[in-house]
């Protein structure tokens, strides 16, 4: 299994900390350079790829090589190599008219800053150039250039403490690390992919099966066989993202004329991204330890593209896409779903949100914010509604969930549960709180 580990950095003295810093910096500038090459000849060939490759990295990799040692200028190249690869093939699914997955053009890889403006501090590092040592004094080691040692008289690899616990401490093999400095927490972070054994895969509890409804103001709607119902609302989530959309936009109307970006706008893009990587990774967490206690195997999933095509709108569209990044979010719940032994899967759930749970209709219901109502009589909460009719698509049974949700909103550490919730436990353990109406039976109205 592929997992990864993500952990803070502190170098042990000042002059270890200007030497990591001057490490990271000449990584960005080779990064600068390579993109600089390649874009140029990307222009001069008007687009076509075969120009990207014939850009001269040995020139530039002999140049750095000093600082940041061989290997390392070797995989900031290759990374590089990585990205405009990862454009083209999105490129190429832009231009494909049955590929409905990318929907906005896409864009050559990025710069990572100037001395004047501020440089994004960040480097990787090959699995052997480094070293990870896990216990009481955690420690990271790296290698560095030869000019660099000479310049800060140190010998031998860069030491650096390592904060916290990782998530994989024992693994089979370890990957390329990422190194960089955060500048909104003034903190050196790493991130290392490591390769676990299968063993430490957890079996299913059970052979029950969940379906999920990704939503635009409720992120997740879900709804397992055992009848349990889970809400993660997303408004105030969201709001925040849009604030901090806005408040960019404010900021590079007021750059002068031939300025795009700022420090402080690439500041706010990575603040804004962190907090949404950040609650979506732990709701993935929250929400697959939830349906493992449940006896949950296997995990639905609504596909996108049903979404835009039947309720497509520009907020709609800025909610699915640039904040709740729903392609990073099923490939994060798999991820996670794998260490427990989980699958998920993605199926088409067109109509669900329409259809009416009680007499079967599509064209006689009504929608107002999370309320769905039909002229049969029916009333309830609209994305439990479309999570429970798409779970119950594709098991072919019929679900009773139980009388109220179990719903949770985020308080930028975690996914706490609402006071307009049940209390889980009271719930599974009382048979006499469970609902036997049929027309709310989909969730709280």
């Amino acid at each position: 299994m592929k997992r990864t580990n993500r952990f803070a950095v502190r170098p042990l003295s000042d002059t270890g900390e200007q030497l990591l810093r001057d490490l990271l910096d000449a990584s960005a500038a080779l990064w600068n350079e390579v993109n600089y090459q390649r874009l140029m000849r990307y222009n001069e060939e008007n687009g076509f790829e075969g120009g990207v490759w014939d850009a001269d990295t040995g020139r530039l990799e002999g140049k750095y090589k000093g600082v940041v040692g061989a290997s390392t200028s070797q995989q900031v190249i290759r990374k590089n190599s990585e990205a405009w690869r990862g454009f083209f093939r999105l490129k190429e699914q832009y231009h494909d008219k049955s590929n409905t997955s990318v929907t906005d053009h896409p864009e050559p890889p990025g710069f990572r800053g100037n001395e004047d403006d501020g440089r994004r501090l960040k480097t990787v590092i090959r699995n052997t150039s480094y070293t990870a040592e896990w216990g009481d004094r955690s420690r990271l080691e790296i290698l560095v250039g030869k000019e660099l040692k000479d310049r800060y008289d140190h010998t031998g690899r860069l030491r650096l403490e390592i904060a916290g616990n990782p998530s994989w401490p024992e693994y089979n093999k370890q990957g390329r690390l990422d190194l960089w400095y955060d500048e909104t927490d003034s903190t050196f972070r790493a991130s290392q992919p490591v390769t676990v054994s299968d063993d430490a895969r957890t079996t299913p509890l059970a052979a029950e099966k969940a379906a999920l409804d990704i939503g635009a103001n409720n992120l997740v709607a879900c709804t397992t066989t055992t009848g349990g119902q889970y809400l993660y609302e997303g408004r105030n989530l969201f709001q925040r993202f849009r604030d901090t959309t806005r408040e960019i936009a404010r900021l590079q109307s007021k750059l002068e004329d031939g300025r795009y970006s700022s420090e402080r706008i690439r500041r706010l893009y990575r603040k804004r991204t962190r907090r949404r990587d950040h609650a979506q990774e732990a709701l993935c967490r929250d929400l697959i330890e939830r349906l493992y206690d449940d006896g949950v195997e296997a995990v639905y999933i609504g596909g996108l593209t049903d979404v835009l095509e039947t309720h497509w709108s520009v907020e709609t569209n800025a909610k699915t896409h640039n904040f709740w990044a729903f392609k990073q979010f099923t490939e994060q719940l798999a991820c996670t779903a794998e260490e427990y032994g989980i699958s998920i899967e993605v199926r088409s759930e067109a109509w669900t949100s329409q259809e009416c749970p009680q007499c079967g209709g599509t064209d006689r219901t009504t929608r107002y914010q999370d309320t769905l109502t039909c002229l049969c009589g029916f009333e309830g909460h609209a994305d439990l509604t479309a999570s429970k009719t798409f779970l119950e698509q594709q098991t072919s049974n019929t679900v009773r969930p139980m009388a109220r949700p179990v719903r949770f909103q985020w308080d930028d550490h975690d996914w706490s549960e609402s006071s307009r919730s049940h209390r889980p436990n009271e719930q599974r353990t009382d048979p006499s709180t469970i609902q036997r109406d049929g027309n709310v039976a989909s969730g709280e109205t």
